[in-house]
This record gives structure tokens, C-alpha cells and sequence, in this order.
């Protein structure tokens, strides 16, 4: 076994060479878009079944990662292993697909056997590889070229600049494709319901506000007594006023009452209507739950009524929009 060298300096600048390798053949790469590339765009905007991606090895991680790309950006695809796709599975490519080739080589042979028949099907052919003379290249319909001068292992043998390439161009593709679809925020959120921008995109107040016996309320005409025992029993720091037709009167808050206190004001027989406040912060059911940590934020309070048509139908805390996992 050969004798272990890695000192700090020659690991940093290994590394260092590795990336700018790498970086270099992005910038050439990008410097070879051109009409192939606006093709096979082409070809998967008009296409009416589905992207099939499909490589071996370390380019069949990479046409994993570009079917999901393309899946979660607006453009539905999966990924089909070439070597399964000719032992059954080649039965998941019909006539209406547009079918990816990711190879480097452009001679992969597990590809070169199933090529042939999802042409025949007429399904169409973007093959991605780094030589346009492969047997790969010449069979596509579209050829994408991710051709690098080299790897940016210093064997020049693991697949490593042109994995970056051949990465970068799915990327690429996912890119324009969701462009020329309008593809927006709230597309991108509908197909990522489980994380952060999917909560904060698609969670409306309506969905986390507090409503019935939890919504903290108190009619006009009540005693400010019974306005501290409703925030206490409901622990929100506050309570609506509410009028006789359910139309929201106005809020008094742990805050109000802190104040009269310092202000030396006798509570026990004032009414709440007389100190509330009559023009709340309030905020719609249907609004973005994220728009109500934004007017939180903005005018710091930590409570919004909910009003529909002047109408009080709940009540938000920010624990609320913590608790949802909004914030």
C-alpha cells in the first residue's frame, strides 16, 4: 500500500485545483449552449407523456438527480435504470415520452441495447454525453455536448469535472424548462408541501388561527374584570370586543392593562369598551399565514384578530405561527 500523504498545505491545495477544475469546465460548458440546447427544450415543452431519464454508474446519479429536478420544477419525469429498463421496466417509456441519455462515454452498452427500442416506440432521444462522434450521440434526435478536457482527478480517470458538467446542464435544462412554463412560487410550493417554503406559501391563517371556545372574547358592555378573566382563561395577552351582530369592536391587551396599572387607574368598575383598542390589527381567514408573521414583524405585535367582512371569525398569536411551523 502506498505511503499516506496529507499534509494540511497539500490537501488544501488538492482541493483548491479540484474546484477550479471543475468550475473551468461549467464555464466552457456554458459557453457551448446553443441551439441543441433550445431543441431539446423544444422537444420536452411539445412533449405529452413524460421526461425519462436514464444513465449508468456516476452519470446514473446524475440523471437520478435531473429526473427529480425536472419533477419538482413543473416538468413531470422519472428516472428508469437502463439495465432494469431491459429486463421489464422498459415498459414504463411510451411514444409520447421525451427519453434522456446520460453517458459520458456515449458508449455505455446497457444504454446502446435500449436506445434503439424506445426509438422504434417514437418516443424521442436527448442524449447528454462528452463526445458528439459516440454511437449515443449519433442516434439522438437532440445532442447535448458536456464534454470536458478533463477530470478533475489527477488520474484523469473518476468521473468527477464531467459528472459536475453533465449536472449542471440538467440543471440547465430544469431551469429553462421552468421559465418557459411560468413555473412560480406557488407551483414550487404545491409540490413541496412538507418543507419550509411549501408551509409558508400554502398555509393560510384559516388553517392555524383559533377559533369557537378557544377565540378569546368578550361582548361590549363587559367589565374590564371580565376582559382580564377571558385573557387569562384563554392565554393569548389579549381579548376582542365584540358587538351585539358579531362585528369586531376592538382588542384589549395584556399591554393595555400594564399601562392603566402604571397610570395608577382603579379597574375594577371601568368598562372595557372605554379603554379599548378600537382599531386593531387584523388580518383576513384566507391571507398567507406568512403574511401575518410579516405584519407581526412589522408593527410588533404578537396577535392578530381575524376579521371577515368586519366580522371577528378568529384570533392568531405568534405561538400559533410557531406551533405551524411557519416562522
Amino acid at each position: 500500500m502506498n505511503e499516506i500523504v496529507a499534509s494540511p498545505q497539500r490537501l488544501i491545495a488538492q482541493a483548491r485545483e479540484v474546484l477550479r477544475i471543475e468550475a473551468e469546465a461549467v464555464a466552457r460548458l456554458a459557453e457551448r449552449v446553443g441551439e441543441p440546447f433550445a431543441r431539446a427544450c423544444a422537444l420536452i415543452l411539445a412533449c405529452p407523456g413524460r421526461v425519462v431519464v436514464s444513465g449508468m454508474g456516476k452519470s446514473g446519479h446524475v440523471a437520478r438527480k435531473t429526473a427529480a429536478t425536472l419533477a419538482s420544477t413543473g416538468t413531470p419525469a422519472f428516472f428508469v435504470h437502463p439495465a432494469e429498463a431491459s429486463h421489464g421496466d422498459l415498459g414504463m417509456v411510451t411514444r409520447d415520452d421525451v427519453f434522456i441519455a446520460m453517458s459520458n462515454s456515449g458508449t455505455t452498452e446497457e444504454l446502446l441495447t435500449i436506445v434503439p427500442i424506445v426509438k422504434r416506440q417514437g418516443a424521442k432521444l436527448v442524449a447528454v454525453t462528452g463526445n458528439p462522434d459516440s454511437a449515443l450521440a449519433r442516434l439522438a434526435d437532440v445532442h447535448l455536448d458536456a464534454g470536458v478536457e478533463r477530470e478533475a482527478c489527477p488520474l484523469n480517470l473518476a468521473p468527477t469535472a464531467s459528472t459536475t458538467a453533465a449536472l449542471a446542464l440538467g440543471d440547465a435544462l430544469a431551469v429553462a424548462l421552468l421559465d418557459a412554463r411560468g413555473f412560480g412560487p406557488m407551483d414550487f410550493a404545491r409540490s413541496h408541501p412538507g418543507g419550509a417554503l411549501g408551509r409558508r406559501l400554502l398555509t393560510r391563517v384559516a388553517d392555524v388561527m383559533r377559533t369557537g371556545a378557544a377565540l378569546p372574547q368578550v361582548p361590549t358592555g363587559s367589565r374590564l374584570v371580565d376582559a382580564i378573566l377571558e385573557i387569562t382563561r384563554k392565554r393569548m395577552g389579549m381579548t376582542a370586543v365584540v358587538g351585539p351582530d358579531g362585528r369586531m369592536a376592538g382588542i384589549f391587551t395584556d399591554g393595555d392593562l400594564r399601562r392603566l396599572l402604571e397610570q395608577g387607574r382603579e379597574v375594577q368598575g371601568l368598562p372595557v369598551d372605554e379603554v379599548m383598542t378600537r382599531s386593531p390589527r387584523t388580518i383576513g381567514s384566507q391571507a398567507l399565514a406568512a403574511e401575518a408573521v410579516r405584519l407581526m414583524e412589522e408593527h410588533r405585535v404578537s396577535q392578530l384578530l381575524v376579521v371577515d367582512d368586519d366580522r371577528l371569525v378568529g384570533a392568531l398569536g405568534i405561538h400559533d405561527l410557531l406551533a405551524a411551523r411557519v416562522v
